[in-house]
């Protein structure tokens, strides 16, 4: 006969496991578990779902340091400093390590010097970022926010010809 323990007295527990792809799949594998018990026996289904969760946004000083990473590659936290010249290295250090935490960057630590690497493509964390401006300041129009852009900095001959090749193509049906 089993007697439910105080372990037992949670019907559900929900553990996340460590099988995220920022980059593609955009989700989070999670186990939950299910208990029923009794006097008598212990029941015990697990069900495996995948909950759907966006990457998190970068603050300035983040948005920063990826752009580094960006540019020049997998780097050591000296090589990032190196590139920002006013911020302290202990600084740069600390960023990269919440950075870490919060999977916006990816750490090799098999050298005694840590690689650091951008978890995302600089296009979907500029994507990202886009679209939540484009929701929350310009109402979700598009063409607000491509009016305002354009009225803000003046475009060159080359980026304008890259915008109307782009119309072209969404006029035609095609991918972006």
């Amino acid at each position: 006969m089993h007697i439910p323990s105080s372990s037992d007295n949670l019907l559900y527990r929900q553990r996340f496991l460590g099988c995220h792809e920022w980059g593609d799949a955009k989700s989070v594998c999670a186990t939950v578990e299910v208990r029923k018990f009794s006097l008598t026996a212990t029941k015990r289904f697990v069900y495996s779902v995948v909950v759907k969760k966006k990457p998190p946004k970068p603050t300035a000083s983040e948005l920063e340091i990826l752009e580094v990473l960006w540019r020049i590659g997998p780097a050591t936290v000296r090589d990032v400093h190196k590139e920002l010249t006013d911020v302290g290295y202990t600084t740069v250090l600390k960023l990269l390590q919440i950075m870490t935490e919060k999977r916006l960057v990816e750490r090799d630590d098999r050298e005694r010097a840590h690689i650091y690497r951008p978890a995302l493509k600089q296009e979907d964390t500029q994507r990202q970022i886009v679209s939540e401006v484009l929701e929350k300041v310009f109402g979700g129009s598009a063409s607000q926010l491509v009016l305002r852009a354009l009225s803000a900095k003046k475009a060159s001959k080359q980026e304008l010809t890259e915008i109307r090749e782009m119309l072209d193509r969404m006029e035609q049906g095609g991918d972006q």
